[in-house]
């Protein structure tokens, strides 16, 4: 057995290194933009007099990153080959292996800066869960229409699964989409749809037949956000600002036929596509992140001194309770490579449906465990800094009201928690096995 990350993947980690040490640092320390990272960060993101969206300046300077990582050859590379990316077989250790280490590097890490700033999921590498829903589930029509225009920056949607009165029970979801006239009348309220202050699309899962409960009787549609009849609501203020998650009223909106993603009555699936690899990747960023907080815990205890000289370190209350997370983080890394490994064994059009057979209870072991852990580590750090560690001239308040969100999105950790006992005490899917 080999536990050492391959050569190749090390040296391409050093090459994003290279990259963000030659360009991004530069652009971030320029012309006043680490206002959005230092102690200024949450006022500068922040319309404050817009609903508390992001403000115009701020994606201005995340999307200078992105063109920059595009044209360096990194921002795609998740990507299959087709659409510019590399096409690597090995795409989920490599992601799980950049994430961490993105999180947790010294300079740059903890999930807040210009190379991967966390809070909107911007990254020099990036993830594209829209895209390989359309690659996988698109009509020819569709993946020719939105994909190059996706790639451009010109195609931006949100994620209408959530409704107010159901999160996780998505088969429970009260949207409807009757068939009219050549097409659909959808009508629904959907929650926390990320982005929608500067979508030109949704993704609406509606039902259009069944029963609560089921899950066949739910399709997916792509609505163009200008649409008559939808609506942004509100955007609702959040733990940590700005906010792009909106709640978004659809009124007897017609669609074409054309534009149902997938199957009619099987839009579940649709919303399944990318599930685990955005789990892997997110427990690998929240590890990565908890590393981080760890490792200037460490230094500050190290430099700190009291009571006449006396290092902070020197105390078993500070040494223990980092012993105990850092030990955890530890174990943790590895379980996410090695899950990221099986992942990319699985082989076939859809490899979603076996790793949700064969590898869904790690996959939420790691995603649960590691967001609720980049918490606790958040909060050590908050502690060992003391009143300095409550500021925000520290990232660690940052990190938490951030990283806090994990706990709940991406299937809470009590779903999670479910799903693997139902893998330990047999009335899971590996009941079939």
């Amino acid at each position: 057995m080999n536990f050492d990350l391959p050569p190749e993947l090390t040296a391409y980690v050093e090459s994003i290194d290279s990259f963000i040490k030659s360009d991004i640092l530069p652009l971030q320390y320029s012309n006043d933009n680490n206002r959005f990272f230092d102690h200024r960060r949450e006022y500068t993101r922040t319309d404050w007099e817009n609903g508390g969206i992001p403000s115009k300046q701020w994606e201005d300077l995340l999307q200078q990153a992105r063109v920059l990582a595009q044209r360096n050859g990194f921002y795609s590379f998740a990507l299959p080959k087709p659409y510019g990316g590399s096409g690597h077989p090995h795409t989920n250790l490599y992601m799980s292996a950049i994430r961490f280490h993105l999180a947790s590097h010294p300079t740059y890490g903890g999930g807040i800066g210009l190379a991967n700033d966390l809070q909107n999921e911007h990254s020099i590498v990036g993830n594209f869960p829209d895209l390989l829903m359309l690659h996988h589930f698109g009509s020819d029509a569709q993946r020719d229409t939105y994909i190059p225009a996706r790639l451009r920056g010109e195609f931006r949607v949100t994620f209408g699964l959530t409704e107010p009165g159901h999160g996780s029970d998505a088969t429970f979801m009260e949207s409807e989409a009757k068939a009219v006239r050549g097409g659909y009348e959808i009508s629904g309220v959907k929650k926390w749809q990320t982005g929608a202050h500067a979508c030109t699309h949704l993704i609406i899962f509606a039902r259009t037949g069944g029963k609560d409960g089921e899950g066949r009787g739910v399709t997916a549609f792509i609505v163009p956000r200008q649409t008559e009849g939808v609506r942004v609501v509100s955007y609702e203020w959040t733990l940590n600002m700005p906010t792009d998650h909106a709640t978004v009223e659809l009124d007897r909106v017609w669609v074409g036929s054309d534009a149902v993603l997938g199957k009619v009555d099987e839009g579940l699936a649709v919303a399944q596509t990318f599930v685990h690899e955005n789990r892997i990747r997110q427990a690998a960023s929240s590890c990565g992140a908890a590393k981080y907080c760890l490792d200037r815990s460490v230094e500050r205890a190290r430099e700190r001194r009291i009571w006449g000289g006396k290092r902070l370190a020197e105390n078993q209350a500070i040494q223990f309770p980092v012993v105990e997370l850092m030990t955890q983080v530890e174990m943790l890394r590895l379980l996410i490579l090695k899950t990221s490994w099986e992942m990319d064994r699985i082989e076939g059009d859809r490899p979603w449906v076996e790793t949700e057979r064969r590898l869904s209870d790690k996959v939420a072991m790691c995603n649960y465990w590691a967001n609720r852990l980049v918490c606790q580590a958040a909060d050590e750090a908050i502690q060992i800094h003391g009143g300095d560690g409550y500021s925000r001239h520290y990232p660690f308040e940052h990190i938490y009201r951030h990283f806090r969100r994990y706990r709940i999105t991406e299937g809470a950790e009590e779903i999670q928690m479910r799903k693997i006992a139902a893998y330990l005490f047999g009335f899971g899917p590996k009941e079939k096995l």
